[in-house]
């Protein structure tokens, strides 16, 4: 079964016009609290987990199927060069190749981690994780009593905190102003990266750079 989760602290309001354009054939939740984001490890979107039937996680949580290309696009137009758009194509093409050939093959499939290499991938969280989330809840629970300018001051602690969830940024600019999320702001700090990678290497057989 595939299953999605927005984590939008927007809730339906924010979310839900996303979810019924596209029209899905599966389960799609809204985390306005990004629990699942928490309890998975998730700094940014899309992002997935593999758990099979038993409930035990054969792949932590990863890019699905993404990769750094988006980063030539231009900011205007939103195009991208044709190259970049098709390796994009061809990471998310392995990827989902990758996920059918788990789902035909099980514990067979070359994609199918051990439960050691599983536990090596897993990371648990830092005192300063910990505490970015505990700002976060904070937040939301701020921002959904009405009190917006309290609520970003502890979005802004998350993120100083925990820098590298860039969940933690989106939700402090859409809190701020909507268009933020995916404008100026957003690519600033994006191009402030420099060599530093957005999203981390797929490591998965025959996944390139």
């Amino acid at each position: 079964m595939v299953l999605s989760v927005a984590f939008d602290t927007g809730g339906a309001g924010a979310a839900g016009p996303w979810i019924r354009a596209a029209n899905p054939a599966y389960p799609c939740l809204i985390d306005e609290k990004h629990v699942v984001a928490e309890l998975y490890d998730m700094v940014n979107v899309p992002s997935a987990v593999w758990i099979n039937e038993e409930g035990r996680i054969v792949r932590p949580m990863e890019p699905a199927g993404v990769g750094d290309e988006f980063r030539t696009m231009d900011h205007a137009t939103y195009r991208m060069p044709e190259e970049a758009l098709a390796e994009l194509r061809r990471k998310r093409t392995l990827y989902m190749d990758a996920l059918r050939d788990w789902v035909a093959k099980g514990e067979a499939s070359v994609h199918a981690l051990s439960p050691e290499e599983a536990r090596r991938r897993l990371r648990g969280p830092s005192d300063e994780q910990a505490l970015a989330s505990a700002n976060f809840r904070l937040a939301v629970y701020l921002y959904q009593r009405g009190h917006r300018e309290d609520a970003q001051k502890y979005l802004a602690d998350s993120t100083r905190l925990r820098p590298e969830s860039w969940n933690f940024r989106r939700q402090s600019w859409w809190l701020e102003e909507p268009a933020k999320a995916g404008g100026p702001e957003f690519w600033a700090a994006v191009d402030g990266l420099g060599r530093q990678r957005y999203y981390p290497r797929i490591e998965m057989e025959g996944m390139p750079e």
